[in-house]
C-alpha cells in the first residue's frame, strides 16, 4: 500500500509548452488517495511563489472529496444539516436567501474557488439591482444578512474541511446605513391613544406595547406567570411565531439578552393588575376568540393598521411602535445602556446606532442647554462669543 502523502507535500515540472507547473496535496479522499491543487506559471520563480503562497493557505488543512462540490450544493447540505435546529422563519429566510440572492451568481462555483472579492462583487451587484422583481438594489441590512449567513454556512465547511478558510472573513460586513425611523410624533401618540381607548379588546394590548416596546412575538407571547404583582416586573422569555398555515408555535427570545426582566411603568403595572383580575387564561393577551390561544402576532398587526386608519395616522409597520417607544425613551433623558436592556439588544452599540438620529437631536438639546446655564453663570461676559459664533454662521455677501 502506498504511504500517504501528507498535506503540503508537493512536486514541480516544466510542461512540453515550456509552462511550469506545480502541484501541492491539500486533502485526501476516503480511500487515501491525495487530494490536489495545481498551479501554473510562467517561469519557475514565479510558480515557487505562487506554491508558497498556495502552501501557506493550506497549511494544516486537510480537506475532503467534498472540496468538490460547488458552493451551491454545499449550501443546500448545509440547510439540511440545520434544520430542526433553527425556527421555521429562519430556515425559510436562509432557504429564500440561498435561491434568491447566492446560487443565481455563486452557485456553480466551486465552493474550495470561492474568493472573498467573489463575495465582495456578489454583495455589490445586490446593493445595485439585487431585487429580482423590481431590479432595484437591496438595502444594507438585506445584505448584511446574507453576509451572516454565509459567514455561518462556510465557516461550517471550513471546520468540516471542506474549504481551508473562510473567505467571508477576507471582507468586511456590509455596513448599516441608517434610515430615519418612522415614530409617532407627541401629537400623533395623543391621536392613537384615543382612538385605542375607544377599542375594549385592544387597549390594554397596545398600552403595554407603547410604554414597554416589546417585540410582537414577545408581547404576544406573554404569560401571567411572567407579571410580577409586587414588583410590577415583567420577564420576557419566549416570542410567538406563525407558521405557515397559521400554526402558532412559542420559541425562545430572539437572543440571549432578549430573556430580561423589565420594570414597567406604573400605570402599565397597575393596568395588568386590573387586567389579571378578569383572566380566564395563561395567557396575558389571549386570542379574542379563542382564549385558549395566544394573541396572532398577524392578527395584532392587521389590528394595528386598522386602527391607524381610524385615526388617519400614517400607515407603519408594527416594529416601528417599538421605534416610538424608544425614540420617546432617548429623548425624554433615558440612557441608552438602560434602553438596550429594556428592548433586549446585545449591545448598547447597536442601539445607539439604530437612534442616531434621536442621540443627535440629543445633543443639540444638550447644548442649548449648556449655552443657557454659562450664560447665566458668565452673563454679559458671554456675549461677544455668542456674537462671534452667530458672526461665523452668518452667509456672506
Amino acid at each position: 500500500m502506498a504511504k500517504r502523502r501528507p498535506s503540503g507535500d508537493g512536486m514541480v515540472r516544466k510542461r512540453e509548452d515550456g509552462r511550469w507547473e506545480g502541484r501541492i496535496v491539500v486533502g485526501h479522499k476516503a480511500n487515501g488517495d491525495s487530494i490536489f491543487r495545481y498551479v501554473y506559471a510562467d517561469t519557475q520563480k514565479e510558480l515557487t511563489a505562487k506554491l508558497r503562497h498556495h502552501i501557506d493557505i493550506y497549511r494544516g488543512v486537510d480537506l475532503t472529496e467534498q472540496s468538490r462540490m460547488t458552493l451551491g450544493e454545499w449550501l443546500d447540505q448545509w440547510l439540511e444539516g440545520i434544520a430542526g435546529t433553527i425556527r421555521p422563519n429562519t430556515m425559510t429566510r436562509y432557504q429564500g436567501t440561498a435561491v434568491r440572492h447566492i446560487k443565481p451568481y455563486l452557485g456553480d462555483k466551486p465552493i474550495a474557488q470561492v474568493k472573498g472579492k467573489d463575495i465582495q462583487k456578489l454583495y455589490e451587484t445586490l446593493a445595485k439591482h439585487g431585487n429580482r422583481n423590481t431590479g432595484k438594489g437591496l438595502s444594507s441590512g438585506t445584505i448584511r444578512g446574507i453576509h451572516s449567513m454565509l459567514h455561518e454556512a462556510l465557516g461550517v465547511a471550513q471546520q468540516a474541511g471542506v474549504i481551508p478558510r473562510n473567505p467571508t472573513e477576507e471582507i468586511e460586513a456590509p455596513k448599516f446605513s441608517y434610515k430615519p425611523k418612522k415614530v409617532l410624533t407627541d401629537e400623533q401618540l395623543e391621536k392613537f391613544m384615543e382612538i385605542i381607548q375607544k377599542d375594549a379588546v385592544w387597549y390594554d394590548f397596545f398600552y403595554t406595547e407603547l410604554t414597554t416596546g416589546l417585540r410582537r412575538g414577545e408581547i404576544c407571547g406573554l404569560k401571567w406567570t411572567d407579571f410580577n404583582e409586587t414588583d410590577g416586573t415583567l420577564k420576557i422569555r419566549r416570542t410567538i411565531h406563525e407558521e405557515r398555515g397559521g400554526k402558532l408555535t412559542p420559541w425562545d427570545t430572539k437572543t440571549a439578552a432578549g430573556t430580561r426582566t423589565i420594570i414597567l411603568p406604573p400605570s402599565t403595572a397597575e393596568l395588568l393588575r386590573e387586567r389579571k383580575k378578569s383572566a380566564l387564561t395563561e395567557w396575558i393577551f389571549p386570542n379574542p376568540l379563542k382564549p385558549e390561544q395566544p394573541t396572532c402576532p398577524g392578527t395584532a398587526y392587521d389590528r394595528l393598521k386598522m386602527l391607524l386608519k381610524q385615526a388617519g395616522l400614517p400607515d407603519i409597520r408594527f416594529h416601528d411602535l417599538r421605534h416610538t417607544f424608544a425614540t420617546h425613551a432617548l429623548t425624554s433623558g433615558v440612557d441608552v445602556k438602560t434602553l438596550s436592556g429594556i428592548l433586549g439588544h446585545t449591545r448598547s452599540a447597536f442601539t445607539l446606532d439604530t437612534y442616531t438620529h434621536t442621540t443627535g437631536d440629543m445633543q443639540r438639546r444638550a447644548a442649548e442647554i449648556v449655552e443657557t446655564f454659562l450664560t447665566d453663570i458668565f452673563g454679559e461676559e458671554l456675549k461677544p462669543w455668542e456674537e462671534s459664533a452667530k458672526a461665523a454662521k452668518a452667509p456672506s455677501g
